[in-house]
């Protein structure tokens, strides 16, 4: 049995090619590329000589490493092109890195914030909105979308203040508001979200291309569907506020605004969009598992894959894979053995002044379920893809059988931890974090479990 420093290594090397192949370089060049002087993007073609110009706009974790692939894609191929330009929005702390190695040579870059929204976020997306209605027919606009840009894109309606909007947002996500109701809320408060962005935007097409970070990857939801048909209504949104008890506790500008649009004094958001939009997947977790067999299959690892998503408590979720793990043993598993898993689940409580994320406590969930008997030559980590997990400078963290002993004797109780919403410290004081920093990528937390 090989022992735990080489498991983890193992492991994180599994995880990392999983995150290679969602990368934004290895996702454009499978959906762009260039032929007989055409632009093909994820299978529709466009002729190079009929376009005034390609206009490259998005938003999100991945934004700035999609549009620098793009780019590359583009200006280092060997036909005549159009004028590029556009605007993309990244973090704050991803815009110094793009001027200081310019990976964007024409598409210029705006600073965002995430996850919560600011007033140079709004600026920005005014600022957007109005590049898109400047557009002709004769220009291709391309959007490129993942994680984050809800908060990144961020336009209230002018009778809404950016603080209101953000405190119905908040109250909703404390209340365990689900990544569907959010957004459904977040579109009718918004003038670019819901499909709206493309609705006023006047080039002769527009495709998106999104990187997923949402389970089973609905257009509508990812980055709150700004260029995409929205299925979801101002009822909708009332009805959700109603649910989670929020009606006495969301500014009034936000109620007046959505009644507004129950009556019908507002125009709801697009329900349908002209043929010339079109938006595609180009990656997901999926993707990101494949990438992650393929190099346990290397390593000499027999691969299974989780069936579902990962989803629901985090904490709940850790106990279920060391459960699962302590069955395949009592079954005769023939190790090497690696299981595979990806999704997001969730922490719903929370404790103020609390640090720690999805993946940190999962682990702690799969500790407490150790803690009776842990299982011998398993290593168990944790991450989410895009180098965070939760507002934290950890991607996730390990878990093996040598943490239950190591917690027992810094006598550092587990289940305290929990209570108080520390997994960040427990996993700090057991030195069981896991770094990467940002990945310039976003499809939810991957999850490697082996078994040797």
């Amino acid at each position: 049995m090989i022992g735990t420093a080489q498991r983890r290594r193992e492991a994180e090397a599994i995880w990392r090619a999983g995150v290679t192949a969602v990368v934004p370089s290895a996702l454009l060049a499978r959906a762009v590329h260039i032929e007989c002087g055409r632009l093909v993007l994820a299978g529709h073609a466009f002729p190079l000589a009929s376009l005034h110009s390609i206009a490259i706009v998005g938003a999100g974790k991945a934004a700035a490493a999609m549009a620098a692939a793009l780019e590359t894609l583009l200006l280092d191929a060997d036909a005549p092109l159009p004028a590029l330009h556009g605007q993309i929005h990244v973090l704050n702390e991803q815009a110094e890195t793009v001027h200081l190695h310019s990976p964007l040579r024409l598409v210029p870059v705006r600073p965002a914030a995430q996850p919560a929204p600011t007033e140079a976020g709004v600026q920005a997306t005014h600022a957007l909105r109005v590049f898109c209605q400047r557009l002709s027919p004769a220009d291709l606009a391309i959007g490129l979308l993942s994680g984050g840009a809800s908060a990144m894109m961020p336009l209230p309606p002018p009778e809404i203040a950016l603080e209101e909007k953000q405190a119905a947002i908040n109250a909703l996500s404390r209340a365990g508001a689900t990544i569907q109701e959010l957004n459904a809320v977040r579109k009718h408060l918004s003038l670019v979200k819901g499909g709206q962005l493309a609705a006023i935007c006047s080039a002769g097409a527009f495709v998106t291309l999104a990187i997923s970070d949402v389970i089973d990857n609905p257009l509508d939801v990812i980055g709150s569907g700004p260029t995409v048909p929205d299925p979801t209504t101002f009822a909708d949104a009332i009805a959700i506020l109603k649910r989670y008890d929020l009606m006495e506790a969301v500014p009034r500008s936000v109620f007046r605004r959505l009644y507004q649009g129950l009556a019908g004094r507002i125009p709801e958001t697009p329900k349908r969009l002209p043929a010339s939009v079109t938006a595609y997947v180009i990656g997901d977790c999926q993707t990101a598992l494949e990438g992650a067999a393929n190099e346990a299959r290397r390593l000499g690892y027999a691969v299974r894959v989780w069936p579902d998503p990962l989803q629901g408590e985090a904490r709940e979720m850790g106990r279920t894979l060391i459960r699962w793990a302590r069955e395949q043993r009592r079954q005769g598993l023939t190790p090497p053995f690696c299981l595979l898993a990806a999704g997001e689940t969730v922490v719903s409580r929370l404790r103020p002044g609390g640090r720690g994320g999805r993946c940190q406590e999962m682990i702690l969930g799969a500790f407490l379920e150790s803690e009776p008997q842990p299982t011998e030559g398993l290593t168990l980590l944790a991450a989410g893809t895009d180098g965070e997990d939760g507002p934290t400078d950890a991607a996730g963290a390990f878990f093996d059988e040598d943490v239950v002993p190591c917690a027992r004797r810094h006598g550092l109780k587990a289940a305290s931890f929990l209570e108080e919403s520390r997994s960040y410290d427990f996993c700090q004081s057991l030195g069981l974090h896991f770094k990467t920093g940002p990945t310039s990528t976003n499809v939810m937390d991957l999850v490697v479990l082996l078994l040797t």
